[in-house]
């Protein structure tokens, strides 16, 4: 009988360290270096501590993927501890269970009528804006309820993509997209002069919503002909970031009520979205902050 090891009576485990190396395929030198580092703390302890700090935050930080989460740690620069690569990043979360996978893709929902009157593409895809208030998107979700549905409308500005409008309704008419531009304009009058972008629904293309670009001085713009998706792709992307961090996995949203979700929705745009989210298209600052800080930029320029 040949025994691999024996425990003595002060609990030592004795065994024949050659056995033990050639049975897990490890050298001599890599079982020492094991053994001498065991007991030293993590490395990157104090780094997932930090982490573990974001997303407790705030409730819906814990969508938080390896970019976002890289871009907060610049921002917060913690005392003593270097920030490694966003690679590095990514593999801590994933130790400590942090890592996030996006589980849905959005659907568009408008549908457009093709004997309405449409607007040339203005944007051409480009969605980047140097500047607030001079070019945003426009589009509707839909978010199933209890008592119906809901669907969602929001205005959002290229420059920093934050929700200059937003409206709220059970039906996708054209007045639930009329109010979005309304309480936008009334929020920022500066947006008189704005090129908006939309895709080719018959909400953008009716008289009501026409009437009301009009009225307030904009320039409206709507997907090329054809409607190919990537023609408002920057909407769709915010879509599917609002359900990805607001709803899935958080709420059966079909138990809930219609105007408990228009609270949920109206807080997470314009507390949250606005004010606290990081935006990797903007380097990492909330919406918000990107837009006082141009302010002061141009303010001490002047």
């Amino acid at each position: 009988m040949r025994f691999i090891a024996l425990k003595t009576e002060d609990g030592t485990v004795r065994g024949k360290l050659s056995f033990y190396c050639r049975m897990l395929k490890v050298t001599r030198q890599g079982f020492y270096q094991y053994m001498s580092n065991r007991n030293r703390p993590w490395k990157y302890q104090q780094l997932a501590d930090v982490m573990r700090e974001i997303v407790s935050e705030d409730e819906y930080n814990d969508t938080y993927g390896r970019g976002r989460m890289y871009q907060a740690l610049v921002l917060r620069q913690p005392e003593g501890i270097d920030i490694p690569s966003e690679r590095t990043v990514y593999r801590i979360m994933e130790k400590i269970g942090l890592s996030h996978r996006p589980k849905h893709k959005p659907n568009g929902i408008t549908r457009a009528d093709r004997k309405a009157h449409k607007s040339d593409d203005l944007l051409k895809r480009d969605f980047t804006s140097r500047e607030p208030l001079k070019k945003c998107v426009t589009d509707i979700t839909e978010i199933k309820a209890k008592d119906g549905k809901l669907y969602v409308s929001a205005l959002f500005d290229c420059f920093d993509a934050a929700v200059l409008g937003l409206a709220m309704d059970t039906n996708m008419k054209a007045p639930l997209c009329e109010r979005t531009l309304t309480n936008a304009v009334y929020s920022y009058p500066a947006l008189r002069g704005a090129v908006i972008h939309s895709d080719r629904g018959a909400q953008y293309t009716s008289e009501i919503y026409r009437k009301a670009v009009a009225r307030h001085g904009i320039l409206q713009s709507m997907n090329s002909a054809g409607g190919r998706c990537h023609d408002n792709a920057r909407c769709e992307s915010m879509w599917a970031r609002m359900k990805e961090e607001l709803l899935y996995g958080r709420y059966d949203t079909e138990q809930m009520m219609v105007e408990e979700l228009k609270t949920l929705i109206w807080r997470y745009f314009i507390s949250y979205w606005n004010n606290r989210r990081i935006c990797s298209a903007n380097g990492g600052l909330p919406p918000m902050v990107k837009r006082q800080r141009y302010y002061e930029i141009l303010e001490a320029a002047a």
